[in-house]
């Protein structure tokens, strides 16, 4: 082959390192804002470091998840803050339903072109949910991909690692007759967004700034509503030993959550008539004629959390949320599933219409 006349380099091939290494200098400074004195060594190295220093049968409890496509409509009104912490809290929910307090956090952030700014808006949302919870962002990853991603996608990642001493794991006995407590959403979370953003963009044909009088708001604005963190509130009710279970109802709703923290023997009974369902959430199911079952295993419905407790501490909890102004509800309870019930997923048994 013939010589060329000019060397071909990285960034020729759309892989800029010089704006990658300012963005990493960016991410450092933010980072180091969260980090406690357990944290040894952090952003920089081949890997980060954290003294663990409690429990004495201590249990490590690790998740990770992503924002999903939420991120498009962020992108969409150049929201980027509400997703970085929006992935914070929903991986911290998800360790805490098991007894786990939140240590460290690693994230990952990929496009086909790292632009400085929105990279930057998204690790201030995630700075500031850290900071709040008081959990590092310990380290991650940065990565430049064109090929992978589309121009102007990217993906947004987060991993959580708590601890937990060994006898307080949730799920514990979990047994018929436990009262089912749902905490209030603030809508959507992270979840059922392909299914909201077909309905609202493709189906009846808005903008995300299309303004709807039935929402009081955008359609954006509506969609981009904050993924709730529970822990805040849970913390008090893990330490005092008061939940037999607790779930998290992200993807698959009530329906495919609940069951996941349910002793074989046990089914979960759920009143749809015991908590208001959000405007939001009627509004979708009318856009496109979702069905009710179509509905409960997309989207939570307003109950982003389910407390599984036994009667007896039934209002000792409830006083701890309302101290929390915690909106909840007694949405049901645990029955003892029929020998010739289904198994699995259908685990869930709906009773009443919604409200």
């Amino acid at each position: 082959m013939p010589a060329r006349s000019q060397s071909i380099r990285y960034a020729d091939a759309g892989v800029d390192r010089t704006r990658a290494d300012a963005v990493k200098v960016r991410i450092q400074k933010l980072a180091r804002s969260t980090f406690t004195h357990q944290v040894l060594a952090g952003i920089g190295g081949f890997g980060a470091l954290y003294a663990l220093e409690r429990g004495r049968q201590p249990v490590l409890v690790s998740s990770v998840d992503g924002v999903g496509t939420k991120l498009k409509v962020a992108a969409q009104v150049g929201a980027y803050q509400v997703v970085g912490a929006d992935i914070v809290h929903h991986c911290v929910n998800d360790i805490a339903v098991q007894g786990a307090a939140p240590l460290f956090f690693l994230d990952y952030i990929a496009s086909s072109r790292l632009d400085p700014a929105v990279l930057e808006q998204v690790l201030r949302g995630m700075v500031r949910a850290c900071r709040t919870l008081r959990v590092a962002l310990i380290g991650g990853e940065t990565a430049e991909m064109p090929g992978v991603y589309a121009p102007g996608e990217m993906d947004v990642v987060g991993c959580i690692v708590g601890v937990v001493e060994r006898s307080k794991i949730l799920p514990g006995r979990v047994r018929p007759g436990d009262r089912l407590l749902g905490l209030a959403s603030t809508g959507l979370h992270t979840n059922g967004y392909s299914l909201a953003r077909k309905l609202c963009f493709e189906v009846a044909g808005l903008a995300p700034r299309s303004h709807v009088p039935e929402l009081h708001s955008t359609v954006a604005e509506a969609l981009l509503q904050p993924h709730r963190c529970y822990y805040p509130v849970l913390k008090p009710l893990l330490e005092k030993g008061w939940l037999n279970a607790a779930a998290h109802i992200t993807g698959g709703g009530l329906t495919e959550n609940l069951p996941r923290v349910l002793p074989r023997n046990c089914a979960a009974e759920v009143h749809l008539d015991r908590w208001p369902v959000p405007v939001l959430f009627r509004w979708l199911e009318r856009l496109g004629g979702v069905s009710a079952g179509e509905m409960l295993r997309t989207f939570n419905m307003g109950i982003g959390m389910v407390l599984v407790v036994s009667p007896r501490l039934q209002s000792k909890v409830e006083r701890v949320l309302r101290r929390h102004r915690m909106k909840f509800h007694e949405i049901g309870e645990v029955i003892r599933k029929s020998r010739h019930g289904r198994e699995g997923r259908q685990s869930v048994r709906y009773g009443g219409g919604w409200r």
